[in-house]
């Protein structure tokens, strides 16, 4: 008698009816996150909004030439926009917002993904010097991305494998060319950048197998951000980094020469 009393107190308390996950989403059907879920989704890029703010900044100062400044405000931009984005949609999703206003954050939550992939590698195939294909690269880089938004709003929760396989593809493919960059500074933060992001891909298809997986995921990318804003500042920003690339022209039209 005393045990059942006690059950019933139990399950009257909210830390008892705590879910920390749902099931998982059935074919191309959108996974509905539990409500502390939601919370975590819309905290964990909030938290970083004013940090990456900050940072970008810092970035923007030390800039010495019209081309870093630009590129530093492109990778700024994309950064702090990415954050904001995310954060409204899964604020509205918290709120229980279901109508025209939750699917145009969707939308431009998924868009700015493929904008922030274009704008993290523009600094490398801009201010480095990449050569012909890495040079034209870039152009065909921010042409997938248009690709990729046109396909995630006519094809709206279709086929969710296949766009994150485009976000993939946009995301290897232009470091194919960077990396080759002989004597190039900051090819292993680059690439370590890289992996984090594709680590947090396995949490990203994970909702409702691992609890807050879409949080931890959030997570990842603040990482891999992070990482990639310190190359840039630290590698192609401000004046020593501008000698640096004219060393590496130098050093590359002297090769070709040989």
């Amino acid at each position: 008698m005393r045990s059942s009393k006690m059950e019933r107190r139990k399950k009257g308390t909210w830390f008892y009816n705590l879910r920390v996950s749902n099931e998982p989403a059935i074919g191309n059907a959108a996974y509905v996150p539990a409500k502390i879920e939601h919370v975590a989704n819309s905290v964990t890029h909030a938290f970083f909004i004013l940090p990456s703010i900050t940072a970008g900044y810092g970035m923007i100062k030390e800039a010495c030439n019209p081309i870093e400044r630009s590129n530093a405000v492109l990778f700024t931009v994309a950064l702090v926009t990415l954050f904001s984005v995310s954060t409204c949609f899964h604020t509205l999703c918290l709120c229980g917002q279901a109508g025209k206003l939750r699917f145009y954050f969707h939308m431009t939550d998924r868009a700015v993904i493929y904008l922030f992939i274009a704008a993290s590698y523009t600094p490398w195939l801009t201010i480095m010097p990449v050569g012909f294909f890495g040079f034209h690269l870039r152009w065909l880089m921010w042409f997938g991305a248009l690709l990729g938004i046109t396909y995630s709003y006519c094809f709206y929760e279709k086929n969710k494998r296949l766009e994150t396989i485009l976000y993939l593809i946009l995301a290897v493919a232009p470091s194919l060319a960077v990396l080759e960059v002989p004597g190039m500074d900051g090819s292993y933060e680059l690439a370590f950048g890289g992996l984090v992001y594709l680590l947090g891909v396995l949490f990203f298809k994970s909702d409702g197998i691992v609890p807050f997986a879409h949080a931890i995921w959030h997570l990842f990318v603040v990482g891999g951000a992070f990482i990639h804003q310190y190359a840039i500042q630290e590698y192609l920003i401000g004046p020593l980094n501008f000698t640096k690339a004219g060393e590496i022209i130098h050093n590359a039209t002297c090769a070709s020469r040989s």
